[in-house]
């Protein structure tokens, strides 16, 4: 791969997540501050990403992959989907702004297939490339919530605003990104080969765990941030992208754990980090137990790196070569899709539970449903999941 090739893949990679980040993160803040919204209705905005989570794979499967230039339909999606976020910064009313966010998500999560698939074909050496190239992406969250978080933006529309401008950049650059030609092959519903995995009761197990477990997920990712802001925390969000690069050290340990310890193990440890990240929110504060709200921000890596990325490993090593990008599909319907749909709702009823009176919202009782939740499906685990083989991958 040439450099300018390289160059070109690595800016994409920065700005498509760099949108991700400028807008995701503080979304709830954002809500709870121009548009008085509910616990409910933040849970259902961030829903929104979940629904278009499930029906992206569809769109790129059988849309995307087969009549456009992946680049070509990116650039599209991006230019629209930046008017539609400077949209968002217009409107007041919670309804409207859920529909404007939904049809949002629509249009930006196929990109992120699209643009992997742009820098897969350009690659000699996918296995050794991609890493490099994908890691601008963290870099780019990163450089979103800092600069978000130190100029002060997380309650106003500069997110939106900032996220519109980028999406609008990267939609322009697309097109002059290396072609990525339709397949133009026939092809059945994404994931739906992959079915055959559920006969494996150790698999089936697994599944419903990462369903399960992404219920405590969507409570990080849909009110942290307005946690720590309504604590009094500086620079919230700068100081969130400690998790991030949290996940991209801890995820340089996976290849080798993953070969001494065992995929369960590797599980556990990561359902086990989700129960001490929320006991550390329940029981924070900025006084004596300032240093809990970071461990719970730190703990991000190995909650996230130690289950999703373990998860996905795991699934690839299941499914076998033939099967595997389907299989890889199906895990993300499960729990990007579903599992976080699910979260979205249930999280935001529970913000309601425990809102009212002074402060806004009990806090402790919040963190500690998540602790639960991820501690019974810890127990699920222990008590159902056998692996009988062990699995290893390429270090």
């Amino acid at each position: 791969m040439k450099f300018k090739t390289g160059s070109q893949l690595a800016f994409m990679m920065f700005v498509e997540y760099f949108i991700w980040g400028a807008w995701y993160v503080t979304m709830g803040t954002y809500m709870g501050t121009q548009l008085h919204s509910s616990g409910l209705q933040v849970g259902a905005a961030y829903s929104a990403l979940a629904i278009a989570t499930m029906i992206s794979p569809f769109f790129v499967g059988l849309v995307a992959d087969r009549y456009f230039a992946a680049q070509r339909i990116m650039g599209v999606l991006h230019l629209v989907g930046g008017a539609l976020l400077f949209l968002a910064t217009t409107i007041k009313d919670n309804t409207a702004f859920y529909w404007v966010i939904l049809l949002y998500s629509l249009l930006y999560m196929p990109t992120i297939a699209l643009s992997n698939s742009v820098a897969f074909g350009q690659m000699t050496d996918p296995g050794r490339q991609f890493p490099w190239i994908r890691v601008f992406g963290t870099l780019g969250w990163i450089v979103a919530g800092l600069l978000i978080g130190n100029l002060g933006w997380e309650r106003s529309t500069a997110t939106f605003q900032l996220a519109a401008a980028a999406s609008g950049l990267l939609g322009l650059v697309s097109f002059v990104l290396p072609n990525t030609p339709p397949k133009g092959a026939e092809s059945k519903a994404p994931g739906t080969e992959s079915f055959v995995l559920f006969k494996n009761k150790t698999y089936l197990i697994f599944f419903v765990a990462a369903i399960l477990v992404c219920i405590p997920l969507s409570f990080y990712y849909g009110f942290a941030n307005p946690f720590l802001n309504e604590l009094g925390m500086t620079n919230a969000a700068g100081k969130m992208i400690m998790g991030q690069v949290s996940e991209g050290l801890f995820i340089l340990a996976i290849p080798f754990l993953f070969n001494r310890i065992g995929v369960k193990n590797m599980l556990l440890m990561g359902m086990t980090a989700w129960i001490l990240r929320y006991i550390c929110f329940a029981y924070g504060n900025l006084g004596s137990n300032t240093w809990m709200l970071y461990a719970g921000i730190i703990l991000h890596g190995v909650c996230y790196d130690f289950f999703f990325v373990t998860g996905y490993m795991y699934t690839e090593k299941k499914a076998g070569e033939k099967i595997k990008n389907a299989a890889q599909q199906l895990f993300t319907f499960a729990t990007y899709g579903l599992g976080m749909f699910i979260g979205t709702w249930f999280s935001g009823y529970i913000v309601d539970a425990y809102s009212g009176g002074e402060p806004a919202h009990n806090w402790k009782g919040i963190w500690l449903v998540p602790a639960y939740i991820a501690a019974a499906v810890l127990i699920y685990f222990v008590l159902f999941f056998r692996e009988k083989k062990q699995l290893t991958v390429n270090q």
